[in-house]
């Protein structure tokens, strides 16, 4: 199935608001560690519902948010969500960003990245559109380390790029980006329950699902464009 049907067939579902409930528990936090000032400009890579632009929008007054993304469906939702003129939902490839040259102050993208078919070449795309200073937050928490995680190719037939923190370091440094930070943030709302609880549905053990939302969370690589 190719990346534009299976995200089709999501939104049809509504399951793009689902992802943005779920990623929110994260997300926040790692939008709130971007340095976005008012009147900036940003492009949401897979954007899905568009709900980082919304809130990028609202929290920190940028001047313009584009939002990327393959699945008509998904665009057509996110557009229905947002009804604000400085935000735009462009259909694209990651691999072919359909934006000018040094044209963005910051790039985002939440549990997408590892979608891209060639993420080497994503990667120059997002180093070619922003400008001098500009930002790359990229989250996953579909990675190497999380070996929770390591399931959900399983699950999807698209596929998905699997890179270990130090593989998304020297990735981005190869593409031109320096590499300002990387850390993990855990996800501490969702909720584990009791010892007795367990096995649930999905999890063996409360020690497994405390390691995979409280230790392992999300992974965060922060990338800056040379000045």
């Amino acid at each position: 199935m190719s990346l534009q049907a299976e995200f089709d067939a999501w939104a049809a579902d509504g399951r793009d608001r689902g992802m943005e409930e779920r990623h929110w528990h994260t997300a926040k936090h790692a939008l709130a560690r971007m340095p976005v000032e008012a009147g900036d400009t940003v492009l949401d890579l897979g954007t899905g519902s568009g709900y980082a632009l919304r809130a990028l929008r609202e929290t920190a007054g940028v001047g313009r948010g584009y939002g990327l993304d393959a699945s008509p469906k998904m665009l057509r939702n996110a557009r229905s969500y947002a009804d604000d003129d400085a935000l735009s939902f462009l259909r694209g490839d990651f691999g072919a960003v359909p934006l000018a040259e040094n044209s963005v102050d910051h790039v985002w993208s939440m549990e997408a990245f590892y979608y891209a078919q060639e993420p080497i070449r994503t990667l120059r795309e997002v180093r070619r559109v922003l400008r001098p200073g500009g930002s790359f937050y990229c989250a996953v928490n579909y990675f190497e380390e999380n070996e929770h995680s390591h399931g959900w190719q399983d699950n999807i037939d698209v596929e998905m790029v699997r890179w270990s923190g130090p593989e998304y370091r020297e990735a981005f440094r190869e593409a031109g980006l320096h590499v300002a930070a990387q850390d993990t943030i855990p996800d501490e709302e969702t909720e584990i329950p009791p010892v007795e609880a367990f096995p649930t549905e999905g999890w063996e053990t409360r020690e497994a699902m405390v390691e995979r939302y409280r230790e392992y969370g999300t992974l965060l690589t922060f990338g800056v464009a040379p000045e």
